[in-house]
């Protein structure tokens, strides 16, 4: 938003680029946290992207070479002061899955695939910004999300056994990585696994009782210090190697590229964009503000046509940094230019510092990232709340594990929109009538005591009103009306809850109407909105049903009815 007085060309800037309004109101005050932020962001960020880009299958410094245009420009474009940007492990593994199949073997040009995947993926988000499609942050329920990042965090697991053992493993499965491990476990490197050992317990142990200190750049230290001291280079272990010196240059990848990875790219914006909003969302929350979903779209977009052209691979959010960037008390984006800059010093100045770090080292962090994935307790309260949401979550952490994390993930949402219809199919609906000493009317089932007038039935029925309901509605309808035989002199069709009609859902209520209307019962409806009301007129059931049958409360439609019958209500 711009500031008052603020030109109009500015204030459309400033829409478009939020990164300027912050700038505009930026408070001195703020300086101290955001350098703090931003020094500690890059003590997590250095040693963790590096472990991306081996989890991406690229080299480490790849990881790197993809941090530095996603944070600058997502400062720029986003609408998020917290979230921090960059390689993710989620994103990363679904780099390494969709083009290992795709590189046959070549490094060079799986880097150049990589590089044009996240150039497709941004590309891809720019178009979703300019189409408005925001709302697609809202396709992922809670339950989906929970089985997701555990598949999620299995998935990691498994593809770092092999840094993590010394044992080789082969395969683009998760069934058929374990089954490579297993038939090699007597390949064990006991030396390249205490190390793993040591460095995961290491972070465990820094997690839990030193929560605020860079567990995985100390760890980063530890393993170099450890590889030095006993010589665990001419032992077997593999290290890092000499990191390029300086920094990349933008390249644009091959066009030829990408056609063939149009598929990919959209599950990878899929994934990434949701975790992006979300994130982004949830952190928003906590700082009493909101982030535009639209706006994140162009952010997404900018983050990973700069990590393409630079070499790198897609990119999108990362929930730890964030929670390390707001904990070490970050106020706005200033911190990822911070992050930035210390990453800049790093591959310009420390690069040789890091080349003796081990591989198993790196394995570990991965790992030690992947168990922060998993939350247990989120489990437990789906299963308390109710047992479907339960299953929707252990249903995707299984579709992840075996159809691969893009079709585990379609299949996720489709289970969900399939549990969502079945609901909305067969809602609840309910007898209305009065409940002495409480205003209104309300379900006979709820209040023993409830009473309704004689000749009148109210009825309501709680859920749009569409295809896949609307048999179902028509025959529940009736049935109440039968159950009231010939007594009943009134209808009136609450529809309160109808919030959308379809034509077959029109044809289903005209159904109801003229098969009343043929016993002599009279068909009203209450609680009519404009909208609703506009669709009974196109579709003609309007006028059928009369103006004077079309009340806006129901205490309305009780006194017609009572004016009408002459009769008080039954006591």
């Amino acid at each position: 938003m711009g500031s008052i007085g603020a030109t109009p060309r500015l204030a459309g800037a400033s829409r478009l680029l939020p990164g300027l309004e912050q700038a505009r109101s930026y408070q001195p005050a703020w300086l101290r946290w955001d350098l703090l932020a931003g020094v500690t962001v890059a003590a997590y960020l250095v040693p963790q992207c590096m472990a991306y880009g081996v989890l991406a299958g690229l080299d480490p410094v790849v990881g790197l070479w993809a941090a530095l245009p996603s944070l600058a420009l997502y400062a720029l474009f986003g609408s998020s002061p917290q979230l921090s940007v960059g390689p993710e492990s989620t994103v990363a593994i679904m780099t390494a899955i969709a083009l290992a199949p795709l590189a046959a073997g070549d490094p060079g040009r799986y880097a150049g695939l990589a590089a044009a995947l996240a150039v497709l993926v941004g590309v891809l988000s720019v178009i979703g910004w300019a189409l408005r499609l925001g709302f697609l942050a809202d396709l992922f329920s809670a339950p989906i999300l929970v089985g997701y990042m555990a598949g999620i965090a299995v998935v990691m697991v498994v593809g770092q056994l092999g840094k993590v053992t010394g044992v080789p493993v082969s395969g683009h499965s998760v069934r058929e990585e374990l089954t490579s491990f297993f038939s090699n476990l007597d390949q064990v490197e006991w030396g390249v696994l205490l190390l793993s050992v040591v460095t995961l317990t290491f972070l465990l142990v820094v997690a839990w009782r030193w929560p605020r200190l860079p567990g995985p750049l100390l760890a980063v230290l530890l393993a170099i210090a450890l590889t030095a001291i006993f010589d665990l280079e001419a032992r077997g272990v593999t290290v890092v190697g000499a990191l390029p010196a300086g920094l990349p240059g933008p390249e644009v990848p091959p066009l030829g590229d990408y056609l063939g990875l149009l598929i990919p790219a959209a599950g990878v914006l899929l994934v990434g964009y949701t975790d992006n909003a979300l994130t982004g969302r949830a952190f928003a929350v906590r700082r009493g503000n909101a982030i535009d979903a639209d706006q994140e779209f162009l952010a997404l977009g900018a983050a990973n046509l700069g990590a393409g052209l630079l070499q790198g691979f897609p990119v999108s959010s990362s929930g730890s940094r964030t929670a390390i960037g707001e904990a070490a008390g970050s106020r706005t984006q200033l911190h990822s230019l911070v992050t930035v800059v210390c990453v800049v010093a790093v591959l310009l100045f420390l690069g040789s510092a890091l080349e003796s770090f081990p591989m198993a080292a790196l394995g570990a962090i991965v790992i030690y990232a992947a168990t922060r994935l998993v939350d247990v307790g989120e489990f437990v309260r789906l299963a308390r709340f109710r047992r479907s949401e339960l299953v929707l979550a252990l249903a995707t952490l299984t579709a992840v594990l075996v159809l691969g994390v893009l079709k585990g993930i379609l299949v996720a949402v489709a289970v969900s929109a399939a549990e969502m219809l079945r609901r909305i199919a067969r809602p609840h609906d309910a007898v209305q009538g009065r409940v002495p000493g409480v205003p209104g009317l309300h379900d006979v089932d709820d209040y023993p005591a409830a009473t309704v007038t004689r000749g009148l039935l109210v009825y309501r029925y709680d859920a749009p009103l569409f295809f896949a309901n609307a048999r179902d509605f028509k025959q529940r309808a009736l049935a109440a009306a039968g159950e009231r035989g010939a007594q009943l002199r009134w209808f009136v069709l609450n529809v309160e809850a109808v919030i959308e009609l379809d034509i077959t859902a029109l044809d289903a209520v005209e159904e109801v109407r003229a098969e009343l209307s043929g016993r002599g019962v009279v068909f009203a409806l209450a609680r009519v909105k404009q909208d609703v009301l506009a669709l009974l007129s196109a579709y003609g059931i309007a006028d059928r049903i009369g103006a004077d049958r079309l009340f806006p409360t129901l205490p309305a439609a009780e006194d017609a009815y009572r004016a009408w019958e002459g009769s008080a209500p039954d006591h």
